[in-house]
């Protein structure tokens, strides 16, 4: 007889989404993965590079290979890495960090979001979070035995914006932690520094900490946006935990070299439940984004990566407009999201299961982001996020399939 499995995983899956009607399904992601694979469709759902980053990174992780970095690093990272990522963060923001205790290398930024809140957060507290939120931050949280709240960000002419008395009535006597995202996945917003700064008060007339998920820092692609870390607000720094990776700013999504910085009391806390996930990972790519964060011609490429991924973003921007849906143009990251409503479309989910076959292209539902039967939720079901981090080749062949997109067939989904 094969024991039973205690209903803790159910928990866990249902605020992730992926239990519909107490069965567990896949994630929509790899729903929609395979829906492309299975009909030729171009997917631009899922957000990764499909070229790799700067050649000499990746020498210089061949290189660390060669010179024998494949046997267990320290576990709060190698003392070059957490030394770069302090130069970094005094050079572009002014934040002074002690590499030794204020920094921790992890496994990519999803194990540092999830052991920042199973160290400081557990049942009773509330942990905050925007709307739409990346789907990994509704697990974590209920893995901690924390309730999920959120605040809203809400479409308009100057893009997705954070609705400043909903953020304020979502704090109570129970928020311990705030978990703020930017600039944001899925919608693309850059959080300014007034939208900062609201959240900066609440949380200290709260009293509760902030984690920042900063992965997309390097990618803001519009003249007038501006990335502020949380950090850097008056009174911020002793409550701030911030967090960052190579992933996004390097497109080298597979090294998984993520880390987070902030008062040396908060990281401990993140290091000892760190150190029971992980403990330590790519030895060999730690040296090699120690150089990537200080290499001049690194930095070039990075600044080249960004005005790419603004002229790529236009492209699809302008494509999905012609193909009679309503985007909303994104002010940083990998994505846009998009309104089918002049298609007369209802349901992201029942659109995105239809795509291939009405366009040949696949997207993510934005309900994939949000909490089942919030008013998020209900605003955005019938919205898609697309991705614009592809080849020029592949954005151009997307934007053709989708100026054949069958607006009739689409219509009727409605029905």
């Amino acid at each position: 007889m094969t024991a039973a499995p205690s209903a803790r995983w159910k928990e866990v899956a249902r605020a992730a989404g992926l239990m519909r009607g107490g069965v567990l399904a896949s994630t929509v992601f790899a729903e929609m993965s395979a829906l492309a694979a299975r009909t030729g469709a171009l997917n631009l759902g899922q957000g990764f590079p499909d070229t790799d980053g700067p050649a000499s990174v990746v020498e210089a992780a061949a290189a660390a290979l060669r010179a024998g970095h494949n046997q267990y690093p320290p576990g709060p990272g190698i003392p070059a890495l957490r030394e770069a990522v302090a130069a970094h963060q005094e050079r572009r923001y002014g934040l002074r960090l002690d590499p030794e205790r204020e920094v921790l290398v992890t496994a990519g930024a999803t194990e540092a979001l999830a052991a920042a809140v199973l160290a400081l957060t557990g049942p009773g507290d509330e942990v905050l979070t925007l709307e739409p939120f990346y789907d990994a931050y509704a697990a974590v949280i209920a893995m901690a035995g924390a309730r999920h709240t959120t605040a809203p960000l809400v479409p308009g002419p100057d893009g997705f914006r954070l609705d400043l008395d909903a953020l304020a009535a979502a704090f109570t006597s129970r928020t311990r932690l705030v978990l703020l995202n930017t600039p944001h996945n899925p919608t693309g917003a850059v959080l300014t520094r007034a939208e900062l700064a609201a959240v900066a008060d609440l949380a200290q007339r709260h009293d509760a900490l902030v984690v920042t998920d900063e992965v997309y820092e390097h990618l803001v692609l519009e003249p007038g946006a501006v990335h502020v870390p949380m950090a850097t607000l008056p009174g911020m720094a002793g409550r701030t935990l911030t967090i960052s990776s190579s992933g996004k700013t390097l497109s080298l999504t597979g090294w998984k070299i993520g880390w987070v910085s902030g008062p040396a009391a908060l990281v401990d806390a993140v290091r000892t439940v760190k150190q029971y996930l992980t403990y330590v990972s790519g030895a060999p790519f730690q040296p090699a984004v120690a150089f990537a964060l200080t290499d001049p011609g690194v930095a070039a490429w990075v600044a080249d990566l960004a005005a790419s991924l603004a002229r790529r973003r236009d492209v699809l921007v302008e494509g999905l407009t012609a193909a009679g849906l309503a985007p909303v143009r994104p002010e940083g990251t990998y994505f846009v999201l998009a309104d089918p409503a002049p298609l007369g479309v209802r349901d992201g989910v029942a659109l995105c299961r239809a795509l291939p076959g009405l366009a040949g292209v696949v997207g993510v539902p934005v309900t994939a982001f949000t909490r089942e039967g919030s008013a998020t939720d209900t605003a955005l079901r019938a919205w898609v996020r697309f991705t614009f981090v592809k080849r020029d080749e592949v954005l151009a062949e997307a934007v053709r399939r989708l100026a054949g997109l069958d607006r009739a067939r689409a219509a009727s989904l409605a029905a």
